[in-house]
């Protein structure tokens, strides 16, 4: 149980180096939490306020200050990569955080494009004039302090902290231990960005403990001071998160993607499609998982897809089509059609047509990204229409589930939920409105 500890000194937190686990006694992270609480809702009310010029020149400057500190980024991620290949942390686990020079010069041009963006603060959303003269506007406004939980993936760090700027939000980032000293770096390079616009250090915070209790504490929102949570992670962080979280959530739980090649898939087109919504980058939340063929054209389709899918260095897990069509395929079970592998993996199964791959879809999936490959234009239309996703894809990769691809200049994560937010949460997302009334002496007698 914690008890009731003094403040912690600001000069514990994440603008610094991290406090060691070990000089964080547990009775200490409730007192630490709690500091940073209170000073991202003061860094949020002065950030409502900023300029778009300000958050431009924050953002750019933390561009700048990533490109001169890539050395230390690169220094820290290496020692991060090295202990997590000591635990024997999956290959894809491992993919996602690492960096190298030009992932690092990713992070700094997305921290770029997202200066680029329109300032949504403040814009007017829709306007009316009431019959009694009475002008009502739609105004967005930013949410004010936002809470992003993520696992060992250390670009989010940025994205995370730029979109949420750009969005006059405050936003304290707790990410994964094994990445938590490239997220130090990466995080020092933005608290130096903030400085040189003069805008408050304390809009970004990193907590620099990896101890558990902080994300509790998180997740109840620090009396008041976090308005709503983001996680990003695998299935077990988001279902905590969503189970025990006090505030409100933007959140998938996992990433079932599908790709279905209807009757009418044109098969150059769709072996192009299936092996990049597979294989491009596994370990991504848009990737492919499950592969769905309808059966009229299974004969001409089923293994020319398949063996493209092996030749990339895929495993089949198949049913007893797909089994008696390709010997190397595995059995699959009902776990396989709803397990996200983000690995070399993938199930596949042989439907009757668009209205079983949609049932399939509907049964099995999670409602994040699914595609169909067809030149049925009617076809195409139904699916879109029925499959109930947060995107939806027709002719194209599922990979393109990602805030950047939509121009948003990135995102803070993927929603599937139906409140406020869903499908890529970018900066316009990150705001919420109010209504501005303009009268003339008006009364309601």
């Amino acid at each position: 149980m914690l008890t009731e500890p003094e403040a912690v000194p600001a000069s514990r937190l994440a603008d610094g180096p991290a406090a060691p686990l070990a000089d964080v006694a547990l009775s200490d992270v409730a007192g630490l939490m709690a500091d940073i609480g209170r000073r991202a809702r003061a860094a949020a009310r002065r950030l409502a306020l900023a300029s778009d010029a300000a958050k431009a020149a924050a953002l750019k400057a933390m561009a700048a200050e990533v490109r001169a500190g890539s050395a230390d980024i690169l220094a820290a991620n290496e020692g991060d990569v090295a202990a997590m290949q000591a635990a024997g942390q999956l290959a894809s686990f491992i993919d996602r955080g690492t960096l190298n020079a030009a992932r690092v010069e990713a992070i700094a041009e997305a921290l770029e494009a997202i200066a680029a963006l329109p300032d949504p603060v403040g814009s007017v959303v829709s306007s009316w004039t009431r019959p009694n003269g009475l002008v009502i506007e739609r105004v967005r406004t930013p949410l004010g302090v936002i809470g992003v939980i993520y696992e060992s993936r250390p670009n989010v760090t940025a994205d995370a902290g730029a979109l949420c700027l750009r969005a006059g939000n405050a936003v304290i980032l707790r990410g994964g231990s094994d990445a938590l000293a490239t997220s130090r770096a990466i995080h020092a390079c933005l608290v130096r960005g903030l400085e040189a616009a003069g805008l408050p250090p304390d809009a970004i915070q990193l907590v620099p403990v990896a101890d558990r209790a902080a994300v509790g504490l998180m997740l109840k929102g620090l009396d008041g001071a976090i308005d709503v949570i983001v996680p990003r992670g695998g299935k077990s962080l988001v279902a905590r998160v969503q189970e025990e979280a006090r505030v409100p959530v933007f959140a998938h739980l996992e990433g079932l993607c599908h790709v279905y090649v209807d009757k009418a898939a044109d098969l150059a087109m769709a072996r192009r499609i299936v092996v990049d919504a597979k294989m491009r980058r596994t370990g991504i939340c848009g990737a492919a998982e499950t592969l769905l063929v309808d059966r009229a054209v299974a004969g001409t389709h089923l293994v020319p897809l398949l063996q493209a899918l092996a030749d990339a260095g895929c495993r089949i897990r198949g049913d007893e089509a797909v089994c008696a069509a390709f010997p190397t395929a595995e059995p699959a079970t009902d776990e396989d059609w709803s397990t996200e592998y983000l690995d070399a993996v993938i199930s596949v199964a042989v439907v009757d047509g668009l209205d079983a791959a949609i049932a399939h879809i509907d049964r099995w999936g999670s409602h994040h990204t699914d595609a169909i490959i067809t030149d049925d234009q009617a076809a195409a239309d139904r699916f879109m229409a029925e499959v109930d996703s947060a995107i939806v894809l027709h002719n194209a990769s599922t990979q393109f589930a990602d805030g950047g691809e939509f121009g948003m200049g990135a995102e803070i994560g993927i929603a599937t939920g139906r409140m406020h937010a869903r499908g890529p949460v970018g900066v316009e997302q990150l705001t919420s409105f109010k209504y501005r009334v303009r009268g003339s002496g008006q009364i309601r007698g």
